[in-house]
């Protein structure tokens, strides 16, 4: 493993980008499948929002505290 993360250290940014995009493509549509548990998650929050659509963060305040020095 230490052999092929040294290959990909090497790499310029450009291949390394498509070496990404290869990866991704190579998986398997289940092999990204949700666990019962995350499946109700995300269906719970999305009946959340779409009862409340108002009740939201905007993406400026969450970037920022993203980057907030501790």
């Amino acid at each position: 493993m230490n052999d092929l993360r040294n290959q990909i250290e090497n790499l310029s940014a450009a291949e390394k980008v498509e070496l990404l995009d290869a990866v991704w493509q190579s998986l398997e549509g289940d092999a990204l499948s949700l666990t019962d548990a995350q499946r109700e998650e995300l269906d719970h929050r999305i009946a959340r929002q779409e009862r409340n659509p108002a009740d939201v963060i905007p993406w400026e305040h969450v970037r920022s505290g993203l980057f907030k020095k501790p």
